[in-house]
């Protein structure tokens, strides 16, 4: 017999041997003592007790056979099997001897699909010299066709299969034969690389396609020895979570366009890493090499996002090292040109400029929704301290103190310790209901996990929208109709009971909806969670990044609250509310605002560009912190160059209020992370911020803690809505136009998007969605072109009729890069003017 088999490599079985407990004396059956056989163990009511080569263990009833052999530390090969899937049976790699009431199976069985059961025996490969055969046997088979090409294979290094043949394989192969070959790669989306001789048809990519992302988009082709992996020819792999196949096939038949050749696993250091793009805060392994990072890939994590992330999490990191990145700070010279400078002359001017705006009208902070929880808490201390004043805000999009009323009691403190809804939570939940929020689109993983629920344990899914979109889809989800601006109506009649209700960003768009929300999840005793969009913004919330709340939540109004922080601080705070983002921008326009200090906001992010453009050129003094040049960047007085993700520690707060924490991937790029550009320009300012590094900063804010407060009475909520009278009478099917509903989609040309070209051929379609009433009145049929048209502006996009409200009409929130706030100056819920057309002019 030859040597034992090693474990298989991570990118085969990394979940399998970790998702599980080490074995220990507990799992025995039976112990030792004093040399003395003692007593069995008890076998606990729905277990099982078995032998596996030679020691007795005790496993639950329905355990596959290849788990309980893991607890006790032995690897069985294999190449199909992963425990997030369902059991297929496919590579037949995991063969074992068993015997059932003493007598055994008559052909060796799969470990991978075998349950356990009572008084089973089995004998791997260490112990059954028929096993190991059977396992030999089998990986000569699997290699028959396999090119031998490990050297430029770019699985080469990390290859369960080389891994596999190097231990237990034949040194010669008896093929003499002329293998299989196909032409490669094929192109099975603008990302994703197939080469099918390497195939082993172990069915890990559709499966998980099938299974975890309900995206049927490749499947296994043909019969027999032409069998093979494919897709359709006229519909591409084009799936958000398609990267997932790379990392789990077992050998290199899926590549990656934008990694394939570049780099070997034995070239690359890897470093843990938090996703910075959504607020689902998914643990990832950012493997890099001479200061540059190769790939990002999903890293473990049960808890949070199993072992998967999206296309954007995993493909979209290229943007720090686009051309227009900022290495240096600038300043803008006597002749009006932005010019480089040191950090000491950048740092005079900004504390110079600041300081005067201080004196005058005053100044405000835009910090945007990409801060770590320690930078969003140095601003939010910078605001208070250095420029006295509450004028701070990290919302981009519509705010109101409606929404700053529910972050505050229900949000601000909330986590899993505390009984916060968790990722684990949902899958046991019966009933979740959505509000103002697409999960696929704004935080994928979630999208997964609710979609696990609903497959797993039948979670009814709802969702208060105008459309059924095709993640609802997917969920198995059921369409709340709500017209858009009618969704607080809808909310306050809903009387089902539900064990969650999950509230989107962007239900702060729909005056009432937010206390509505807050109000059903009371009356139903349901869980409530805030899922921004953004991987800064729950940060920013704990941190006090918004106009009416200090750090941990505590109102700027309340004497008692406003004297813990300034106790912590040993300063000061500014007793008055301060201004939110809309507002700060319409007074510096105005002339009431001398300075800005903006961070990592975009004009159109804004919801009104022009008039944010107007506003930063009208302020005295402008103090911009980025990683690009942009267009704010070109009106401002000073810019300082920030550290992106990769390149510094820090944390970000997940939607579920987990803290994420991570290290310095890259370092050395001449950028310094926001908290340690403000402790710097605090002390120019006569100011000591205490925010040199991100742990000095942490361990500030769990000192001062979240603020202790009763949560809203059902009183206190209809006073809240009574202050929002347009959600009383929310607008319904307008006769001069349609009521326009809109979302942001995961890749949409954002600027965090900017240098991966292969994965903008996941995105999804433009277009324009109507129901099937509205779009017959307007004699409109699939595929034709459809025009919506504002005063400002208008847009055509193919129609697509889908499951929706009458007399609205659904639009991505940019098409192609435009914002819709720029091209036709409307967001949710307002007016539109829609028609379509044929050639010449308009039906």
């Amino acid at each position: 017999m030859s040597a034992p088999v090693p474990a298989p490599s991570v990118s085969a079985v990394s979940v399998p041997a970790l998702s599980v407990p080490s074995a220990n004396n507990a799992n025995s059956a039976s112990t030792i003592v004093d040399d003395k056989p003692a007593e069995p163990v008890a076998v606990p009511e729905g277990h099982v007790r078995l032998t596996i080569d030679g020691v007795e263990m005790i496993a639950p009833k329905g355990e596959l056979l290849i788990r309980t052999a893991e607890r006790m530390g032995t690897a069985i090969p294999r190449f199909c099997d992963h425990p997030l899937l369902e059991p297929v049976g496919a590579c037949r790699q995991c063969l074992v001897e068993v015997e059932m009431g003493g007598r055994p199976m008559p052909k060796p069985q799969a470990a991978c699909t075998q349950a356990v059961a009572e008084g089973m025996v089995v004998k791997t490969q260490l112990t059954s010299p028929v096993a190991e055969k059977a396992q030999r046997s089998n990986l000569e088979f699997l290699l028959l066709n396999h090119p031998l090409d490990c050297p430029v294979c770019d699985k080469g290094g990390e290859c369960p299969l080389q891994n596999q043949t190097m231990a237990n394989g034949s040194a010669e192969s008896r093929m003499i034969d002329a293998k299989r070959t196909f032409t490669k790669p094929l192109a099975i989306s603008t990302q994703i690389l197939l080469d099918r001789e390497r195939c082993v048809l172990c069915q890990r990519c559709t499966r998980f396609s099938d299974q975890i992302a309900g995206d049927n988009f490749i499947e296994l082709l043909e019969r027999g020895t032409a069998q093979q992996i494919g897709i359709s020819a006229d519909q591409p792999f084009q799936s958000y979570f398609s990267g997932n196949t790379i990392q789990i096939c077992p050998v290199g038949a899926l590549t990656s366009e934008a990694y394939r050749f570049r780099a070997r696993p034995f070239d690359l250091l890897s470093t843990p890493g938090v996703c910075e793009h959504c607020a689902s805060g998914c643990a990832t392994r950012v493997d890099w090499r001479r200061g540059a990072v190769m790939r990002k890939m999903a890293a473990l994590d049960l808890e949070v996002n199993e072992e998967w992330n999206c296309d954007k999490g995993r493909f979209a990191f290229t943007y720090v090292t686009q051309d227009d990145r900022l290495t240096r700070p600038l300043v803008r010279s006597k002749d009006g040109e932005l010019v480089e400078a040191s950090w000491t002359d950048a740092m005079a001017k900004a504390a110079a400029g600041l300081s005067a705006a201080v004196a005058g009208t005053g100044a405000g902070v835009l910090t945007g929704g990409r801060l770590t929880v320690s930078d969003a808490y140095a601003y939010s201390k910078f605001a208070r301290l250095a420029l006295r004043t509450n004028n701070i805000d990290f919302r981009t999009r519509v705010t109101t103190a409606e929404e700053e009323q529910f972050l505050g009691q229900h949000v601000v403190g909330v986590n899993p310790k505390n009984g916060g809804v968790t990722y684990e939570g949902l899958e046991k939940a019966k009933s979740v209901l959505l509000i103002g929020l697409e999960p696929e689109e704004e935080s994928p993983i979630l999208f997964l996990r609710l979609r696990k629920a609903w497959r797993h344990s039948q979670t009814a899914i709802s969702s208060v929208a105008a459309l059924t979109s095709r993640g609802l889809e997917k969920m198995g989800g059921v369409l709340i109709p709500a017209a858009p601006g009618q969704e607080t109506a809808v909310v306050q009649g809903l009387a089902g009971e539900f064990d969650v209700v999950l509230v989107g960003e962007r239900a702060a768009e729909v005056p009432g909806l937010l206390t509505a929300a807050g109000e059903l999840a009371r009356a139903s005793n349901a869980k409530l969670a805030w899922v921004p969009r953004r991987a800064g913004d729950r940060g920013a919330v704990e941190a006090g990044a918004v106009p009416s709340l200090l750090p941990g939540g505590r109102p700027v109004s309340d004497d008692v609250a406003r004297v813990e922080i300034e106790t912590s601080w040993g300063a000061s705070v500014p007793a008055t509310e301060g201004l939110n983002t809309e507002q700060m921008l319409r007074a510096a326009a105005a002339g009431e605002l001398d300075g800005l200090v903006i961070a990592g906001v975009s004009f159109e992010d804004l919801p009104d560009p022009s008039m944010a453009v107007d506003a930063v050129h009208r302020a005295k003094f402008v103090v911009c912190f980025e990683q690009r040049r942009t267009a704010v960047t070109e009106l401002a007085d000073v810019v300082f160059p920030v550290a992106a993700s990769v390149e510094k520690a820090g944390a970000y707060l997940n939607w579920e209020g987990r803290l994420r924490p991570f290290d310095a991937t890259i370092t050395g790029k001449g950028t310094l992370d926001d908290a340690r550009i403000l402790d710097t320009l605090g002390v120019e300012m006569d100011v000591d911020l205490y925010t040199q590094t991100p742990k000095v900063t942490t361990a500030e804010m769990h000192r001062i803690g979240s603020y202790s407060r009763h949560t809203s009475t059902p009183e206190a909520a209809q006073n809240e809505l009574a202050r929002h009278p347009a959600a009383q009478n929310a607008p319904g099917h307008h006769s001069a136009g349609h009521r326009l509903a809109t979302w942001q989609m995961m890749l949409d040309g954002g600027s965090m998007l900017d240098g991966e070209t292969h994965l903008a051929g996941t995105a999804r379609a433009d277009v324009i969605r109507l129901s099937t009433a509205t779009a017959a009145e307007m004699g409109a049929t699939d595929g034709d072109l459809v025009q919506v048209w504002t005063s400002s502006g208008s847009v055509t996009l193919p129609l697509e009729i889908t499951d929706m409200v009458d007399g609205a009409v659904w639009m991505p929130s940019r098409t192609g890069k435009i914002p819709l706030t720029v091209s036709l100056r409307a967001r949710h819920g307002d007016v539109v003017n829609v028609a379509a057309l044929v050639t010449g002019g308009t039906r």
